[in-house]
């Protein structure tokens, strides 16, 4: 019998976004920092990343996460984050899925600890009943009203943000947004991205906006909106999207439409909510999202030589084409 290998894993869902958490046997990185490691970890172990999140054993859906020895020794973990077609730099609820997984897992208890991520440490607070609260990293609005031409000639205006992830975000979206209108939201996402890198609209320094985010109003009481994440992979983000709840809060804030320490309930597409405030930081707002992952799986992935599908059905198509 060839040898098989073995990747423990502990999957959750954070208001209905899938995370799976690497425990072990994850890839050789090396040292330094994490945006280094994830350098290492694109440049040659990306087949890792398909056989974790891409089907047979994953989904479109499943965000990564590889726990990793952190440079900063007041950092409980290290994280990489990555997707179906690629990696994120951070991922709210995919670190509202660590935190409960490392819990469920006995390496911390309730109380205040920090992750280290690619893009900086984050604080999370993990409450006694389960609750997360993440501080996020320093987000901001980059631009305000940029309007594109779609293909078929409609015009969309939105705000240009950065909440870990670059988003372009367009409010009052006239449509409902449903979960039984997910496909029509997704093409008309894949448009605005489409625009976007037309008229060579980006982010700082060039950054590719790969989130397309749509609001509108909420159906739940209590809550201030609803939004439609469309993620880099192609794939809608089930939850209210911490990034882009960041983003969100960073353009409220910079609106004047929402004061420091406010409270804000963001909810998602399956209406699930995220609570949000800020507190202003050097170059824009310090977020804290919040929200509860739940634990849905402890499993070991089997990697057989023999399985012509062992690193994943790869070639997905990136939202952009």
């Amino acid at each position: 019998m060839p040898s098989l290998q073995h990747v423990p894993v502990i999957d959750s869902h954070t208001g209905g976004e899938p995370t799976r958490v690497v425990m072990d046997n994850g890839p050789t990185l090396g040292e330094g920092a994490l945006s280094q490691r994830l350098t290492r970890f694109r440049q040659h172990h990306d087949e890792f990343r398909s056989t974790v999140v891409n089907e047979p054993r994953g989904s479109d859906a499943m965000v990564g996460a590889l726990l990793c020895t952190p440079v900063d020794t007041s950092c409980v973990a290290g994280v990489i984050f990555f997707n179906n077609v690629g990696y994120l730099g951070m991922c709210v609820h995919g670190t509202i899925g660590v935190v409960a997984t490392l819990y469920h897992a006995g390496q911390i208890t309730p109380g205040l600890h920090r992750i280290e991520t690619p893009v900086g440490v984050v604080t999370v607070q993990l409450d006694p009943d389960g609750v997360v609260t993440v501080q996020n990293v320093i987000s901001f609005r980059h631009a305000a009203n940029m309007t594109v031409k779609l293909d078929d000639g409609q015009c969309v205006t939105g705000d240009v943000a950065w909440g870990g992830n670059w988003f372009f975000l367009v409010d009052n979206y006239t449509r409902p947004l449903r979960l039984c209108d997910v496909e029509a939201l997704t093409n008309f996402a894949r448009k605005i991205r489409r625009a976007l890198q037309q008229n060579g609209i980006t982010g700082a320094d060039n950054a590719e906006i790969d989130h397309i985010e749509l609001f509108g109003p909420p159906d739940t009481a209590g809550a201030h909106s609803r939004n439609f994440v469309l993620c880099p992979g192609g794939a809608y983000d089930r939850s209210p999207c911490g990034t882009g709840t960041s983003a969100k809060l960073a353009c409220l804030a910079a609106e004047g439409k929402l004061a420091p320490g406010q409270w804000w309930r963001q909810e998602g597409i399956l209406g699930s909510i995220f609570e949000g405030s800020y507190l202003i930081a050097p170059g824009g707002i310090a977020p804290s999202i919040r929200g509860t992952a739940h634990i849905t799986a402890e499993a070991k992935l089997i990697l057989d030589p023999r399985d012509p599908f062992r690193q994943g059905i790869r070639g997905q198509t990136p939202i952009s084409t």
